[in-house]
């Protein structure tokens, strides 16, 4: 058994910032639960990855198309079979693991992957690529002079991964000349990629070959034999970046899903809040557009409406973690009012044209011209919120364009009429059982 030489002092270091990192991540209270279940699966591997740096592991996977020998290659490390080597494409449908006894600090780990060229085989490559992402070592393996889509995937996997190596596989069946056109090749086109020292060549399952058995009298018997697996130098070179980096390697690596993970998170948060937001702003567009038409009065209609988008805008303020009190809330609504006046006075005219017209009406007109006023005060409120909702999603600011910008911008991206048709819809669905 090889023991891992101690490493520096700073690998330690790099590891406990990691740690840290990760623990935040998982106990942070803040995180909505809707959110927490819709990432429960990235939360599983965050504890796993958390798991692997506190007992010490290193992973170090294998990744190339289908029949490469990646299964094989792994065999010959461990020096026993534990992965299947069918000569059938696909024979690895999921990745596995096993430990590689022969490291003694902490726990090194080789893992097989599904290859990637597989016909249908998204579920596959992404799987392949999750793996990548989450170990510490990664050794490309290929077969001869690498294709377009082998470099293609080299370049996603270097992506993925911290530390890279390129294996070529199955070199005992080409001649020393050849040997040495493809290491020149592979170095080549793998320039920006691969360091040269990281470019390996193995046998790692020998193709059989015909020996000649010669006994005391002379007789011969023919007979097949495989000859033992060549992977030393892949060994030696694995061993040298493991004392060298393993502890770093594994920081790095945790650091960089830690922040896929943080970026992913907060794509989610953004997700569900606005779903949220969104519920909350058309449950007090209803409220306010059924309040403003049932309502005769017309200067009550207006109390109503700012008393019911101040409300929103404090339920909205909640949503976003931001919470503000009913005078903050007054002070933002006039300010999106104060833009609302100069941009749409014709929509707020046509609100208190509509509210007369509502006090002097009589049976069927006085349904329809509720509706109507109604639908203006859905749309109104409507407006208020998408702006309440940018300003929060901002961090309580309106950007570098002011309210006017984020009141502009709402405006021209709203289809005017659907939404007071909608807004009309639903009013008189609820109104004409009362009226």
């Amino acid at each position: 058994m090889k023991a891992l030489e101690p490493q520096p002092a700073n690998g330690d270091g790099h590891l406990a910032l990691a740690r840290e990192s990760l623990r935040e991540l998982l106990d942070d209270q803040r995180v909505p639960p809707p959110v927490r279940a819709a990432l429960a699966e990235e939360y599983r591997q965050l504890q796993v990855l958390l798991e692997k740096i506190e007992h010490g592991h290193i992973h170090i996977a294998v990744f190339g198309r289908v029949s490469v020998g990646k299964s094989a290659l792994l065999n010959a490390l461990l020096g026993e079979t534990r992965f299947s080597t069918s000569p059938l494409h696909g024979e690895t449908t999921r990745a596995t693991h096993a430990r590689w006894q022969e490291y003694d600090a902490g726990g090194v780990f080789l893992i097989d992957t599904p290859g990637i060229n597989e016909v249908s085989g998204e579920t596959r490559e992404q799987l392949a690529h999750d793996v990548a992402s989450r170990s510490d070592l990664v050794m490309f393996v290929v077969d001869g002079d690498i294709t377009d889509t082998e470099l293609k995937a080299l370049r996603q996997v270097k992506g993925a991964a911290q530390r890279l190596v390129l294996v070529l596989n199955k070199i005992d069946r080409y001649t020393q000349a050849d040997r040495k056109l493809l290491l020149e090749t592979l170095r080549r086109r793998s320039a920006g990629l691969i360091q040269p020292q990281d470019i390996l060549t193995v046998a790692a399952q020998p193709a059989e070959r015909i020996v000649i058995l010669v006994d005391a009298e002379g007789n011969e018997t023919e007979t097949r034999r495989r000859p033992p697996a060549d992977v030393t130098a892949l060994r030696e070179r694995i061993w040298d970046i493991l004392k060298a980096e393993g502890k770093t390697m594994a920081a790095l690596n945790a650091g960089l899903f830690a922040g896929r993970f943080s970026d992913r998170l907060t794509r989610e948060i953004v997700v569900i809040r606005r779903g949220l937001a969104d519920k909350v702003v058309r449950k007090y567009c209803l409220a306010k557009g059924v309040a403003v038409a049932l309502n005769p009065i017309p200067v009550a209609d207006i109390l109503a409406a700012v008393a019911t988008d101040a409300a929103m805008i404090v339920h909205l303020g909640r949503v976003y973690g931001l919470p503000i009190n009913r005078v903050e809330a007054g002070a933002l609504l006039k300010t999106i009012f104060t833009q609302l006046a100069f941009l749409m006075g014709t929509v707020w005219v046509m609100n208190l044209v509509a509210a007369a017209l509502k006090g002097i009406s009589l049976g069927l007109s006085t349904v329809v011209t509720a509706g109507a006023q109604g639908a203006v005060a859905w749309y109104g409120t409507y407006v208020v919120g998408r702006a309440a909702e940018q300003y929060f999603a901002q961090g309580k600011s309106w950007g570098e364009g002011g309210p006017k910008r984020v009141v502009q911008d709402i405006l021209d991206s709203l289809d005017r009429e659907s939404l007071l048709a909608q807004a009309r819809d639903d009013i008189l669905a609820r109104l004409k059982p009362l009226l």
